[in-house]
């Protein structure tokens, strides 16, 4: 596991478009289809990071508060499931059956959706306003595993707030932290280059 920072995709950026399989209904939706009428968050997650892991259950319960004020939520795994099978479609249904998710969990066999936001780790947030405009990406909040810092999502919650409210968000937003995203041999932003 290599620790890693975000890249933190440009504030403002227009929310890349996508058409990924969803692990539990076994079809294929698009960013159209699934954003939320007041704002959409994506969130690149996995099954086995511990960092993911570690903020698993407050994620599922961000993802029902948020869509009660209009915000909808999507996870997307983007990990090669050639070198982790355990971040495959298979594990993915599973658990997303299992923590009874209430946000589609989608496939990113290909790995493009991941360099298309300049994805870096697990979990990755990103929220968008109404206009799928980018109004935040970084962290939920301080805690990360055996750091002692209580979950609260205060960083997350609060960029919710003030773009639901319209009000200007702060410019200082902090990386979130986690496993580096598995890509497929090759297939790193630095190979890529």
């Amino acid at each position: 596991m290599a620790l890693t920072e975000s890249y933190m995709l440009p504030l403002g950026t227009h929310a890349p478009n996508f058409n990924l399989p969803d692990v539990v209904e076994n079809i294929n939706k698009n960013l159209e289809e699934l954003k939320g009428e007041k704002g959409t968050l994506v969130i690149f997650m996995c099954n086995h990071c511990p960092y993911v892991i570690h903020l698993m259950e407050a994620i599922i319960k961000s993802a029902k508060t948020f869509s009660k004020v209009g915000v909808a939520t999507i996870g997307i795994s983007s990990n090669s499931s050639k070198t982790h099978p355990q971040d495959g479609p298979e594990e993915m249904n599973k658990l997303a059956l299992e923590k009874k998710f209430s946000f589609p969990y989608l496939f990113d066999a290909d790995q493009e959706v991941a360099h298309q936001y300049q994805a870096a780790c697990t979990p990755d947030f990103y929220l968008f306003d109404e206009n799928l405009e980018l109004m935040y990406r970084g962290r939920y909040d301080a805690s990360r595993p055996k750091n002692d810092i209580s979950i609260t999502g205060d960083d997350l919650h609060q960029a919710c707030d003030k773009m639901l409210k319209k009000q200007n968000l702060d410019s200082l937003q902090y990386p979130s932290l986690g496993c580096n995203i598995k890509w497929h041999p090759g297939n790193s932003p630095e190979e890529r280059t």
